[in-house]
């Protein structure tokens, strides 16, 4: 769907009418015009903590792999090991250059042997899809790699109150963390995945594109009724901060590699094949130069990225996103600091904001309690 001349270029999403109807102020997002916020931030990421929060996320990319031995070849390409998965199970996973830089953070959904659907960032999409089908020219041309971009939109429900919500509409919530059902909303396909990017309980539903309307309406609705907000991008930001989540761009770019981002978790590193091996294996061998930390200021002041950071004069790192967390009271940021430096986790630092120095606390990652699990 093109953009109106309102949003210039930017795409719009399934249900970008309903977000002008709830007021929604927008802002482009890799190269689509998102709802930033509704009733403002703040109030969106405590509704979210303390009920349940309905976020609109349908920019983000898919793309399908289907085939004989598609599992397989995708697991020659990505970082994690999808064998550690079955079918109706989603993973985390990297798409990384030979360099061992992320080209995408992603999320895969082994549908079956046959089957993977991924769900990139909405920027990367044709990249990745692009490496995938190159790779398969060379070495499965029996695979169909397609981008899916408009095939589903995507909804997040997140919350304390979030099964409530779905229960409400007949929607399965017996899920296993990263587990995955294919069900129906009045007589229309839905994907549910127990996954989400706050920290908090949740789910992501995946309805078709253009039946998504209805089911937006119908979450907006229950959510609503339970004390709940419609929330955008400035809430999905300041959540994803508390529960030390990566953003692509900040976090996680073709010169921050995943060792260093604290993703090691999410790669397969026994795996005989897959895209950047031979960089991170080193990497997490020699290890890494810089590693991701958590702030918490002590004083006063609200962090950004790009902004050094210093122990006793000597700056020994950057952050690389910053904000002010509603949970705490306080500014919070993540940022790399140089192993060099010996500084470590628990130790006070100060952080440059326009020539003041604020007083911060080194943390690790993940600084409101994550209940994801």
């Amino acid at each position: 769907m093109a953009g109106d001349s309102s949003a210039g270029e930017l795409t719009l999403g399934p249900v970008h009418a309903e977000h002008e109807r709830a007021g929604a102020t927008f802002a482009p997002f890799g190269g689509w015009s998102m709802p930033v916020s509704y009733a403002g931030t703040v109030s969106e990421h405590n509704a979210t903590r303390n009920a349940v929060g309905l976020f609109d996320v349908s920019h983000l990319g898919k793309a399908l792999i289907s085939g004989p031995g598609a599992a397989a070849f995708v697991n020659t390409c990505l970082a994690n090991d999808l064998d550690k998965i079955g079918s109706g199970q989603a993973q985390y996973t990297f798409c990384l250059d030979e360099s061992g830089g992320v080209v995408d953070d992603l999320i895969q959904y082994r549908v079956s042997d046959e089957e993977i659907f991924l769900i990139p960032n909405a920027a990367n999409t044709a990249e990745v899809v692009g490496r995938l089908q190159a790779a398969a020219a060379e070495r499965a041309p029996e695979l169909k790699i397609t981008d899916e971009h408009r095939s589903r939109a995507v909804f997040a429900v997140q919350g304390p109150k979030s099964a409530e919500v779905l229960e409400s509409l007949g929607l399965p919530t017996d899920l296993d963390y990263m587990q995955f059902l294919d069900s129906e909303f009045e007589g229309s396909p839905v994907r549910v995945c127990r996954t989400g990017y706050t920290g908090e309980q949740g789910f992501e539903l995946l309805p078709l594109w253009d039946e998504a309307a209805t089911l937006w309406r119908a979450l907006e609705e229950k959510v609503t009724e339970r004390e709940g907000a419609l929330a955008g991008l400035g809430a999905r930001d300041s959540l994803r901060l508390e529960a030390g989540y990566p953003l692509h761009g900040h976090e996680l770019t073709m010169d921050i590699n995943p060792v260093q981002a604290r993703g090691s978790w999410a790669i397969g590193f026994d795996k005989p094949q897959f895209w950047g091996r031979d960089a991170v294996r080193a990497e997490k061998e020699n290890g890494p130069s810089r590693r991701l930390y958590a702030l918490k200021v002590t004083g006063r002041g609200v962090l950004r990225a790009e902004q050094d950071i210093y122990s006793d004069g000597t700056k020994i790192g950057v952050t690389s996103s910053g904000t002010f967390s509603p949970t705490l009271g306080t500014g919070i940021a993540l940022g790399f600091v140089d192993v060099a430096s010996g500084v470590k986790k628990n130790e006070t630092v100060t952080v440059d904001v326009r020539g003041r120095q604020v007083e911060c606390e080194l943390l690790l990652p993940g600084l409101v309690a994550n209940h994801t699990r």
